[in-house]
């Protein structure tokens, strides 16, 4: 039989399993039916609920301006799917080509699309965790049970972790007229994702709408009355502050677990695959049954030295799983490579932050356009004498220009004369990142490194 042959077969017949009922999940079922896929569709999903979208739930649904269970995705049409939902998938059998739920049910494939997203980095104490006040934010119910305690009398807030999450949560806070203690072991908000040059407005920015911000402290533990509810938090720096209710913005963990002797190629950072969305397996061969899409997945890209990111973007996780789905039924000459350029959005503060491209890989910085003490400019970024990525506060409008600049490996510095260039402009700076080696919170874009698999090995020198 040929490979034309099997494809057909299978776009008429086959078995396709999606683990994860995430926007992801859900457009690459879309886009199967689309083209064509008449087979049996499966959806499995840990939570009780369809695919729902996840920005509002840091912004509007904590305003109370949108409620939680009113974020359904839109549907593109109908997909003709069985939906197991409400229960996790608890381990992949490659061989038997089947993936066993925790209910012990067992569900075959011909084709497997792995969706499963990441969630919440918990607290690090669990006893601390079980408090009640001690809150994470990444489904529905957290955001729900969320702007119930906030709208229910509450005074003081902590958030532990300055990144998007948390600065967006910050920002509802105040805009909600709660005091608000943000708690960021970096130098500044946003400094793992955008750097510290840029973190120092995002710093400025929060001081001035009332935000109690301690930068280059950590909270080393929470504490609880006799009944079990938050009462204080103590930090690094020896100081404690009394808070009702402390969110948890550490960042996020990729839901990989249930792979754990699978032979995929899947760790803490996600799961390795290659340009087209082919699964890694361990020994670093690309599986052709098993595909991975959104912020479990981690591709090469060409524009950045063949790194493989990891994107925590709702842009990438729509086109990623559009290509995905277009690979999963195609034969080999028809399939596409994802190369989808990151970009990002948040609003706090009353500030509109865009990004595109990779900053966190930037080696230089300069300001094109406007100026950083007014809090509203694009910032370019370079690396290795090219444009590499460009982050705006409300000039959101230049974004597409830089975009066609990163694409297009144009030189850095910028060669052109920029709009309303300033004298703090005229040379290229450090951006400011950390330490890579050094937690942050918050960077939407992970630079994971060459190596498909998680195995590591040792070098012990001759003379050792």
């Amino acid at each position: 039989m040929s490979a034309d042959t099997d494809v057909q077969a299978l776009r008429r017949q086959g078995r396709i399993v999606v683990v994860g009922a995430s926007l992801a999940g859900l457009r690459a079922a879309e886009t199967l039916r689309d083209k064509g896929f008449t087979g049996s569709l499966t959806m499995i999903g840990d939570e009780p609920y369809e695919p729902y979208d996840r920005p509002p739930l840091s912004k509007q649904a904590l305003l109370g301006r949108a409620r939680p269970e009113d974020t359904a995705l839109p549907r593109r049409r109908d997909i003709d799917a069985d939906w197991r939902l409400g229960v996790a998938a608890e381990s992949l059998d490659r061989a038997a080509k089947q993936v066993r739920l925790a209910n012990g049910d067992t569900v075959p494939y011909d084709r497997l699309l792995i969706t499963t997203g990441t969630r919440a980095r918990p607290w690090f104490h669990p006893e601390e965790a079980a408090l009640d006040g001690v809150f994470g934010l990444r489904t529905r119910d957290d955001s729900a049970r969320l702007h119930r305690k906030l709208t229910g009398g509450v005074s003081r807030v902590l958030v532990i972790g300055a990144g998007f999450t948390g600065s967006e949560v910050a920002s509802a806070c105040r805009e909600l007229g709660l005091e608000v203690t943000v708690a960021e072991r970096g130098p500044a908000p946003l400094v793992g994702a955008l750097g510290g040059v840029v973190g120092a407005v995002a710093e400025r920015l929060q001081r001035a709408h009332g935000v109690d911000l301690r930068c280059g402290v950590s909270v080393t533990a929470l504490e609880g009355d006799d009944v079990g509810r938050l009462k204080r938090a103590h930090l690094s720096d020896g100081s404690a502050i009394d808070v009702e209710v402390a969110v948890v913005s550490l960042g996020a963990l990729r839901n990989t677990e249930w792979l754990a002797g699978s032979g995929v190629a899947a760790g803490p950072r996600g799961i390795a695959c290659d340009a087209g969305c082919r699964v890694f397996d361990v020994n670093g061969i690309v599986t052709d049954d098993i595909y991975a899409a959104g912020d479990v997945a981690r591709s090469p890209h060409p524009l950045f030295d063949y790194q493989f990111l990891a994107l925590e973007h709702w842009g990438n996780a729509v086109e990623q799983a559009e290509i995905a789905a277009h690979n999963m039924i195609c034969a080999g000459p028809d399939r596409r490579p994802h190369l989808w350029l990151p970009m990002f959005w948040s609003s706090q503060f009353g500030v509109n932050i865009k990004s595109v491209g990779v900053p966190s890989l930037g080696d230089q910085l300069v300001v094109a356009q406007g100026a950083l003490a007014e809090e509203r400019f694009v910032a370019v970024y370079g690396y290795r004498g090219r444009v590499i990525a460009a982050a705006s506060f409300d000039g959101a409008k230049w974004l597409g220009f830089y975009e066609q600049q990163i694409a297009a490996g144009a030189p850095f510095p910028p060669e052109y004369r920029t709009v309303d260039r300033r004298t703090e402009t005229l040379h290229p700076v450090d951006p400011a990142f950390p330490d890579p080696h050094l937690p942050t919170h918050g960077a939407t874009v992970t630079l994971t490194g060459h190596s498909p698999s998680e195995r590591r090995v040792a070098f012990v020198p001759a003379h050792a």
